[in-house]
């Protein structure tokens, strides 16, 4: 039995592991993701005191991240020889990001992975961002409500007919709407998500709150 585990442990070992710190550049294609604003305040934004929830931003899906990722997993604080942004390239994000706390973050964990520099990261992330229509009916909610995430989705593909539904998740936590994810390609097209990226939220009655 000895025998058997330590084998087993070899195994273990020898078989490569995903993890952190892989090569930048090395990767498939994006997903970018979105937030609902006034949720991630909700669920986390709020505790913290963030800037982006202060009353009267009026923000609505706010740019979460541009993730490189692969066909089955994703690589994430990569290594580079990019020097980190400054203060003024991430703060020239909080418009589309809510903050620049959150801009220096993703490019930490996710943007070293692209192989760019951190100001050609922002920019490919901004154009990504205007690659897509958000939907202008979520402008016009002024109470909270609940609703099923399937219609997040289908908002987004009619406000982008050349989207279909397998280039779009939307996620939940804690019965909330949490993010929509558009797969795009490396030359920022909508593309099908992988298989562990579809992981489309089927609540009915998922909470979504009023712009702030």
């Amino acid at each position: 039995m000895r025998k058997l585990i330590v084998t087993a442990l070899a195994l273990c070992l020898a078989a490569p592991a995903q993890g952190e710190g892989e090569r930048a550049g090395d990767f498939d294609y994006y997903v970018m993701s979105l937030s609902w604003s006034s949720n991630w305040c909700a669920l986390e934004g709020d505790a913290k005191s963030d800037p982006q929830c202060d009353g009267g931003r009026g923000l609505t899906w706010v740019l979460h991240g541009l993730w490189p990722q692969y066909e089955d997993g994703w690589p994430s604080f990569c290594r580079t020889a990019q020097p980190d942004p400054s203060r003024q390239d991430t703060a020239e994000m909080a418009d589309i990001m809510g903050g620049a706390g959150l801009a220096f973050y993703q490019w930490k964990k996710h943007g070293r992975c692209a192989g760019l520099s951190a100001a050609d990261y922002f920019d490919t992330a901004r154009t990504a961002y205007d690659s897509i229509t958000l939907p202008p009916v979520f402008e016009q909610i002024t109470r909270d409500l609940t609703l099923p995430a399937s219609v997040i989705e289908d908002a987004f593909i009619e406000a982008n007919p050349s989207l279909t539904r397998d280039q779009i998740t939307i996620t939940c936590k804690s019965d909330m709407i949490q993010e929509a994810r558009i797969c795009l390609s490396k030359s920022l097209e909508p593309r099908r998500c992988g298989d562990d990226v579809i992981r489309d939220c089927r609540l009915q009655d998922a909470g979504f709150q009023a712009v702030r």
